[in-house]
């Protein structure tokens, strides 16, 4: 399946790290984490990929145009120097087709700017580029398969803490309850559409409201809850927390091993 990834934002709230790099673009470890969201996927047969450009993509597209595998991946040396070979074959076995899409469009114009690259298949992947999940991705594309769904996204707790407060009508607090421990559910992206999602994008509307609501009202949208690993990067903090987990060979994200579970809830 073909593969879309929104990669234009501008990441402001990640400019303490850098007000020059796009948040694509910030490394964890040695990789930056669309790296490692598109070994996500490739790992899966999934090496069809979309990036939806913007804010910076001339670094997106450099990043790419001079690749070296050789700074992460084991080689053999020979001939002096002169032959290089790769353990693996990293990305050479991918297709990645690189479309700007404007600095200032929201994701429903992005999305809208790439349906020419995915004309003629009737679904397909779609995903934000800066987050992570262990997520057993063909048993979620064949569960969304079996709905009668246009939009299907999974659902996941917020790995920020924070706490639901539950009020009277004078303000006066009943309840507090953390959000790890409330039934409270938020967008973890990781799209699958179906090729009819833009008949329900009008012109200039962002992806997650306007559209999302109508599918909502006719039942056409669906979402698995998922509670295993996902993790954004929406801060420095967060950057600091995957170098740490990176630095300790904690990656969930390339752990296979949830490949064949199936879900606990619909």
């Amino acid at each position: 399946m073909k593969v879309v990834l929104f990669c234009g934002g501008l990441g402001t709230r990640l400019r303490e790290h850098s007000e020059i790099i796009p948040k694509p673009l910030v490394e964890i470890g040695r990789r930056p984490i669309i790296w490692h969201l598109m070994q996500y996927y490739a790992s899966y047969g999934h090496k069809d990929f979309i990036l939806c450009l913007g804010y910076r993509g001339d670094l997106i597209r450099n990043y790419f145009l001079n690749y070296n595998p050789y700074i992460t991946t084991d080689f053999v040396m020979t001939d002096g120097g002169h032959t290089l070979q790769p353990s693996t074959s990293d990305i050479y076995d991918w297709r990645i087709s690189f479309v700007d899409t404007g600095i200032h469009s929201n994701l429903g114009q992005r999305l809208v700017a790439v349906r020419e690259h995915v004309k003629g298949v009737k679904y397909f992947l779609t995903n934000y580029s800066d987050q992570l999940s262990d997520l057993p991705l063909n048993n979620f594309i064949d569960k969304a398969k079996s709905k009668n769904s246009v939009a299907n996204f999974i659902s996941v707790k917020p790995h920020q803490s924070f706490h639901h407060v539950e009020m009277n009508e004078n303000g006066y607090v009943e309840q507090l309850q953390s959000s790890h421990d409330s039934d409270y559910w938020i967008n973890g992206g990781y799209f699958i559409f179906r090729s009819d999602i833009f008949d329900y994008i009008e012109e200039g509307e962002e992806l997650v409201e306007q559209p999302f609501t109508r599918l909502a009202k006719q039942e056409l949208i669906w979402t698995q809850k998922y509670d295993g690993f996902w993790k954004s990067m929406d801060t420095f903090k967060d950057k600091i927390e995957f170098d740490r987990m990176d630095s300790r060979g904690e990656r969930p994200w390339n752990n296979r091993s949830h490949e064949n579970k199936d879900f606990d809830h619909d």
